[in-house]
């Protein structure tokens, strides 16, 4: 998807909202929107294991494609996303904002440059072409990887391609890399032989964060109804880590995206699941990408820089965390 296609899909939505009920006229239930992303499939092992119900919380999860799902926020269909921090700023400026209550990971190597066979690294891309959707978080990855190996995009020459078809680009010998996520990012690398990922999120941890993101007005209303979700979270990360519950977790998250446990587990290790104490750390107000705050500043500067929308976000008016933290030991109440 370009970014001129997301942009106008968004104010589309955007506007058949205003002809759609506003969330507080549907019913009490709360509608939870979440793809296969797997920070976000995570959530299915709470659906599957009824902690929900346990907690007498009247909250539905609804699967959509990633961009479906943004789609139906701004339209007014959903009371919350999954969605990277970048793309919650996107809506917001967009259409319709949402507020930060919780980080579900960090993308942790999920999301990468592969190059091929002749290139060693991110400085001999220098003077090549590379192919990546334009405007999305994995030209934000170019960039970052270009930075830090002291390049600019002048330096390359950006091939505008959407992501599904980056692996058939790189097939074609006609380009020296390209920015993807996974499971295209598998998929490049078993067509093209001798291909290799030059730089990943692993590299750049914090560039990509997945949250919990709440409507203001149901956040205010429904406070703790969140609160209670975001603990369920706490719950759910516990029982991926643990060695004695982990391929249980994993076998529910790979039947709900339909591939198998141990391919499942290998994108699970790219992606860092973020537990509540992490939370807490990671909500610390700072600079830099292992902050909510600093990532997100960084995530504003690319969407106005490549027009996701025209004008700077007010960040702190994105994030309000809804952890409960001891004051004497400073853990998190799990």
């Amino acid at each position: 998807m370009t970014l001129y296609t997301k942009c106008k899909r968004i104010f589309i939505a955007a506007a058949l909202a205003t002809l759609t009920l506003p969330p507080l006229a549907r019913a009490e239930s709360l509608h939870v929107g979440y793809s296969d992303w797997p920070g976000s499939v995570a959530w299915q092992i709470a659906i599957e294991k009824h902690w929900l119900e346990e907690k007498k919380l009247d909250i539905t999860f609804e699967w959509f494609d990633y961009g479906a799902m943004l789609d139906a926020y701004i339209a007014g269909k959903l009371d919350a996303i999954s969605a990277t921090n970048g793309d919650v700023l996107s809506t917001g400026a967009n259409g319709r904002k949402s507020v930060i209550v919780m980080l579900n990971d960090y993308s942790d190597g999920n999301d990468m440059i592969v190059a091929t066979r002749d290139i060693s690294n991110v400085a001999d891309l220098k003077g090549k072409k590379i192919a990546v959707e334009t405007g999305l978080v994995d030209h934000l990855l170019l960039l970052t990887a270009l930075q830090k190996n002291g390049l600019s995009e002048e330096d390359v020459n950006i091939v505008r391609t959407t992501t599904n078809e980056t692996p058939q680009v790189l097939a074609t010998g006609t380009v020296a890399a390209i920015g993807v996520w996974q499971p295209n990012a598998g998929q490049a690398l078993r067509m093209v032989s001798g291909s290799h990922p030059i730089f990943t999120s692993h590299d750049a941890p914090g560039l990509i964060y997945d949250s919990l993101a709440v409507d203001p007005v149901s956040l205010r209303i429904h406070e703790n109804d969140w609160r209670t979700l975001v603990q369920i979270w706490g719950r759910i990360v516990a029982y991926i880590q643990n060695p004695a519950t982990h391929d249980d977790a994993v076998k529910i998250m790979a039947k709900k995206v339909g591939i198998s446990p141990e391919t499942y587990a290998r994108f699970l290790a790219g992606t860092h699941l973020l537990s509540l104490d992490d939370n807490a750390v990671v909500f610390e107000k700072k600079p830099g990408l292992n902050s909510i705050y600093g990532s997100t500043q960084n995530a504003d500067n690319f969407n106005v820089r490549y027009k996701a929308y025209a004008s700077p976000q007010q960040i702190d008016s994105y994030i309000h965390p809804l952890l409960k933290v001891d004051a004497t030991t400073g853990k998190t109440e799990q």
